[in-house]
């Protein structure tokens, strides 16, 4: 700051002091990250319902449903895994948006936690029949999990014994494939969430001070 002596006309400059305001003490915002999660989910359940209903009715229009069917259920897969994306991307913009001003790393921490949180979430809502913001992509690797099918969709018991060594393996590559779909998506989710967290977060203030 500067400023003129009347008296003798001379500019007198005082040094200036930036004090960063104190960040929250505690680091983990629960309220902020329950809201980005029941955003997460809303919008994933939104899009799926969007996504499936699409493929659905390109299907319907087919001449030849039966031939499209597995290309439609792969796109319909891969925008799923998209709308997963954006509604880790919502959930982890508004869990930060929702709290005061923090830092990035605060911020990375609180999207990495509305990860972690919405994957438990999900994988309840899984076990109890609704799919939930790990969408297609947690649906998929407990498909093929809890009920092992063959090319033609005919459900095959789960008796490793009565199988042909060619279906021992077709289920071994659908466990595999489907596993590392989901732990593929869910580290996108990871990624997504931290940085939806980190764009939503606004910075701390800055007090300044004249000495």
């Amino acid at each position: 700051m500067s400023y003129v002596n009347r008296g003798t006309g001379e500019v007198i400059n005082e040094p200036v002091g930036v004090t960063p305001v104190v960040d929250y003490h505690d680091r983990v915002r629960w309220g902020p990250i329950i809201s980005g999660l029941l955003i997460a989910i809303a919008t994933q359940l939104i899009l799926s319902a969007i996504i499936g209903a699409l493929g659905a009715g390109s299907i319907e229009a087919s001449g030849r449903p039966r031939t499209i069917a597995p290309n439609i259920a792969g796109n319909v897969g891969i925008w799923s895994t998209i709308a997963l994306l954006i509604s880790l991307f919502t959930g982890g913009w508004v869990t930060t948006r929702a709290c005061g001003p923090m830092n990035r790393n605060t911020a990375l921490l609180n999207g990495a936690i509305l990860w972690a949180t919405t994957l438990a979430v999900s994988s309840w809502l899984l076990a109890s029949g609704v799919s939930g913001a790990f969408g297609i992509a947690a649906y998929n690797a407990g498909e093929v999990i809890n009920q092992i099918q063959q090319p033609g969709g005919v459900a095959v018991p789960q008796n490793l014994p009565n199988l042909t060594a060619q279906q021992a393996r077709e289920v071994a590559a659908n466990i595999r494939s489907g596993l590392w779909w989901f732990v593929f998506g869910s580290l996108l989710g990871l990624i997504a969430a931290m940085i939806g967290a980190v764009v939503g977060a606004r910075n701390p203030r800055n007090q300044t001070s004249y000495r």
